[in-house]
């Protein structure tokens, strides 16, 4: 209903849609939340979203297992992050280690392991923000996402992007996959 109010009164639907819930984090005790959102629940929130919603990015974060973010991605997420830090200056190598995230991370793999995993489950790990810096927002990227022509520019950006990762950031054994998966992948853009 939110998504078709915001294309009723401002012509443009959501871009990207979130799903996080009530995780572990200092003094908060989920059992103490009595609505909070189960798995079961919590998986079928993002396949409803994703039937409701189907031209909209969902992302997942790294609050969720591994488990729980494959499970997600076989029900219609798009997006995801690796390697999260979530304590302040988290990203900096002196603060690494410090206890002040701001929740708990359930999934603690590095960048590299899951774009590895990706590969292996088969997906194709984009790092692509074109766009956003090609000016492709509001009803301009709605029209493109709706009519399915976004795929062709998603679809070469993504395969770029990869490449790239791949050049400048992965380790031996995921550029091997990733270069494994390029040198066997069939793409033609749509005119």
């Amino acid at each position: 209903m939110h998504a078709e109010h915001l294309e009723a009164a401002q012509g443009v639907g959501p871009h990207t849609i979130s799903v996080p819930r009530i995780c572990p984090a200092d003094d908060i005790d989920t059992n103490l939340f009595e609505n909070a959102v189960s798995d079961d629940i919590f998986q079928k929130l993002v396949a409803v979203i994703r039937i409701s919603v189907p031209y909209t990015g969902m992302i997942i974060s790294t609050r969720e297992s591994q488990d729980m973010r494959e499970k997600a991605l076989s029900l219609g997420i798009s997006q995801l992050s690796g390697g999260s830090h979530t304590s302040v200056g988290g990203y900096e190598q002196k603060h690494q280690g410090e206890d002040t995230a701001q929740f708990d991370i359930r999934d603690h793999r590095s960048l590299d392991e899951v774009v590895g995993w990706l590969l292996d489950l088969g997906f194709i790990p984009s790092f692509c923000t074109a766009c956003y810096g090609s000016g492709r927002t509001g009803e301009r990227f709605m029209s493109m996402v709706k009519s399915g022509k976004i795929a062709g520019n998603c679809t070469a950006n993504a395969l770029i992007t990869l490449k790239e990762y791949l050049k400048d950031y992965a380790s031996p054994e995921t550029r091997l996959k990733g270069e494994t998966l390029l040198k066997n992948i069939s793409y033609s853009p749509r005119s």
